[in-house]
């Protein structure tokens, strides 16, 4: 049995003083139940997660105690990632009818700080300043773009596309367009990588409801069918966050090549059958690293499809229509269903400003995260 997405829902990404995470989750979950014309009582199985909040299931105080099995999930950056798997696949197994994926998250500023050894990390690895997100995306793609003749240009221009395109979703937290030149002109944090470059962590929630693809006209006329999830831990020898190592020798792929192969062998679709595609944008070299490890362009192509602008909304492939990381912040237990709400949307018809042209039929979202595990969506009408 196949699972569809009937309804999303999305609390704004951002800051929100006095606001409890389990409150926003909340108005998401309301949102996506209204979107799909279900109401809470008929969920009967669900998946949430959170970084923060040590019981997200706790939701259901606001919600309606209805008894329903909500299970809470963490696996990082790609914890939403497992949340829309699992509910998925208690749909294909036959175990619910009617399920949900919740994330919700509120990072403080300066988020992430923390011993090296919960990561299973030696503490020279802090104590030599490698314990740093923004140092090691700094060094991945300052090799990248000596391997593969990536332009200092060709950052500042993705970072630019994904500031203008939150420009168009109120949603987002960063709705300020920048210019390539104003993003080469801030501050260096992490070399090649500037001010501009990074994405935050912040505060948001969204929500996800899916039910059996033969039920699905009960609710709506646009069901958008899930047709692959899959999640893929990192291979020994790869090189990835929190990597105490570089291995010498012949590289090992990352955990988003496996994942995304997984994924396009499930659905049944190649890459080039992808219209739209949400990507992990942690830093703008992260986008374009991601670009071709999920099969939608060779290594050092991203330098002509960018500068031509393929990756905009208007473009032959566009790239995180709603800002992405960049422009919404990632809030992680919640990032990724942001990702799922936008692709639907866009598979929908319904995106307004963002709207890729023509009739997107393939979706494609994409999480990565420490200590290196990746997960990718198809989603098709």
């Amino acid at each position: 049995m196949e699972a569809v997405v009937i309804g999303v829902g999305l609390h704004p990404f951002g800051r929100f003083p006095g606001k409890p995470a389990l409150d926003m989750g909340a108005d998401a979950v309301r949102l996506a139940l209204a979107d799909a014309g279900v109401t809470w009582p008929q969920i009967q199985g669900g998946y949430i997660g959170s970084y923060e909040v040590a019981n997200p299931d706790a939701i259901v105080g606001r919600l309606g105690l209805t008894g329903v099995p909500l299970r809470g999930v963490f696996n990082g950056c790609a914890t939403a990632g497992t949340a829309v798997a699992l509910a998925a696949r208690a749909i294909e197994t036959g175990e619910h009818d009617l399920t949900i994926a919740i994330g919700l998250d509120k990072h403080p500023r300066g988020a992430f700080a923390a011993d090296p050894s919960v990561a299973g990390i030696p503490s020279w690895y802090g104590q030599t300043g490698l314990f740093l997100t923004t140092h090691f995306f700094g060094m991945k793609i300052n090799r990248y773009m000596h391997d593969h003749g990536i332009s200092h240009e060709t950052l500042a221009r993705v970072a630019s596309k994904n500031f203008g395109n939150a420009a168009g979703n109120d949603k987002a937290w960063r709705r300020t367009p920048l210019t390539p030149e104003e993003i080469l002109a801030s501050p260096v944090l992490n070399h090649p990588l500037r001010q501009y470059m990074y994405c935050g962590p912040n505060e948001g929630a969204a929500a996800v409801v899916m039910c059996r693809a033969d039920q699905a006209h009960q609710y709506t006329s646009t069901p958008v069918r899930v047709r692959a999830t899959a999640l893929r831990s990192r291979r020994l020898g790869a090189f990835e966050v929190q990597s105490p190592s570089f291995p010498v020798g012949e590289s090992v792929q990352s955990p988003t090549v496996d994942a995304t192969r997984a994924a396009y062998e499930t659905a049944g679709i190649g890459p080039e059958y992808v219209d739209v595609a949400q990507l992990q944008d942690t830093d703008a070299g992260s986008e374009i690293i991601h670009m071709a490890e999920t099969g939608l362009c060779k290594d050092g192509d991203q330098e002509r499809l960018i500068a031509e602008g393929a990756t905009e909304i208007g473009g032959r492939l566009p790239v995180n229509t709603d800002g992405g990381l960049l422009g919404n912040g990632e809030p992680i237990g919640a990032s990724g269903l942001r990702q799922i709400h936008e692709i639907v949307l866009q598979l929908r018809g319904a995106a307004g400003n963002r709207q890729v042209p023509g009739t997107p039929r393939v979706g494609l979202t994409h999480l990565y995260g420490a200590p290196g595990v990746s997960a990718v969506t198809i989603l098709t009408t």
